[in-house]
């Protein structure tokens, strides 16, 4: 690792879905403690209004412009700490401020990303970007935020990773739709939305209520590695919700549940909710595998409480989003 500023690289890369306080709490924090080396975002915050996002948002939008005006600046020839890759769709690209910009530094859907931070890991990495489309990249802003299937490679062996960020139903099915299937295979799903049920009830056009919309779960199932996991990036889910309740919603729990091939787990619920740790998982050259929380080495115990604490440090607050308030903001 190297330092810059007397200011240890922690996170080789950090990748902003979309600027939701959920999704980038403590970013200003850390950003001050750590150097990061490459930054991946959708040029949507660009288009995003001050008063729309959070601080730690603003703070993310402000080194994000800093780092494209080096890139500019310098050909893209720059180190890391300075690094970005622009992800997605937009014309904002073609006015005068970013002429320049290098044009190997923006991915659009359809194709894969092997290069962190300025090296080809290409024997070890690979993520193929799923969203956003083109024709979402200017709306909502959870349906305008990244999904990547990512891929991790030991020799022969592989572990991926399915990662829809706040998607619901519409896009995730037209993911699933166009894409091949090698693109699509999973050992980690990452429950959309924070196990959101928008994934898999939706109203349609043509109907009065919103419906199961069974064909998704299929399509989840059908791509799912015969060593699947679903995971729900949220606060505990309770057994029942009431009507506008924000995620996560116990329906959506359930209809993972019959579709997971191993396990369905909640983070702030594993291995319970009064000690919650981080979900390991680790690709060797005997193949993917969860690592059980307290049951490996001692080396292995070391490296899950390094993890729990740096995550723990980084977090701006133990409380988690409970109310959704304005744009994108959570309380």
């Amino acid at each position: 690792m190297s330092t810059k500023s007397r200011r240890q690289t922690l996170f080789i890369i950090f990748v902003l879905t979309h600027p939701d306080q959920d999704h980038c709490r403590g970013f200003q924090d850390l950003l001050k403690r750590v150097t990061i080396g490459e930054l991946w975002f959708s040029p949507r915050i660009f288009r995003e209004y001050k008063k729309d996002l959070c601080e730690d948002a603003q703070a993310f939008k402000k080194e994000a412009e800093r780092r494209v005006k080096e890139m500019i600046g310098n050909a893209g020839e720059v180190e890391s700490g300075d690094l970005v890759r622009i992800i997605g769709y937009d014309e904002l690209l073609e006015e005068e401020d970013f002429e320049g910009f290098p044009s190997d530094k923006l991915t659009i859907p359809g194709n894969e990303i092997v290069e962190i931070d300025g090296i080809d890991h290409s024997e070890a990495f690979r993520a193929f970007v799923h969203a956003p489309f083109k024709d979402d990249s200017s709306g909502e802003r959870n349906l305008a935020s990244l999904a990547f299937q990512i891929t991790l490679y030991e020799g022969e062996k592989a572990g991926k990773a399915l990662l829809l960020s706040d998607q619901a139903y519409p896009t995730v099915k037209r993911i699933f739709t166009v894409s091949d299937s090698d693109d699509l295979e999973w050992n980690v799903l990452l429950a959309p939305h924070h196990c959101s049920k928008s994934v898999m009830y939706w109203k349609d056009e043509d109907e009065d209520e919103e419906s199961l919309k069974q064909d998704i779960l299929d399509l989840m199932e059908e791509n799912a590695s015969s060593s699947g996991y679903i995971i729900a990036s949220s606060e505990p889910i309770p057994s029942s919700n009431q009507s506008g309740d924000n995620p996560p919603h116990a329906r959506a729990k359930n209809r993972y549940q019959e579709i997971v091939a191993n396990e369905f787990f909640c983070t702030q619920e594993h291995p319970s909710e009064s000690n919650p740790e981080p979900i390991i998982f680790e690709v060797t050259e005997n193949g993917f595998s969860y690592l059980q929380p307290h049951t490996s080495d001692d080396a292995k115990d070391d490296t899950e409480k390094g993890l729990a604490a740096a995550v723990s440090e980084v977090r701006g607050s133990d409380e988690p989003p409970k109310q959704q308030v304005g744009f994108g903001v959570w309380k």
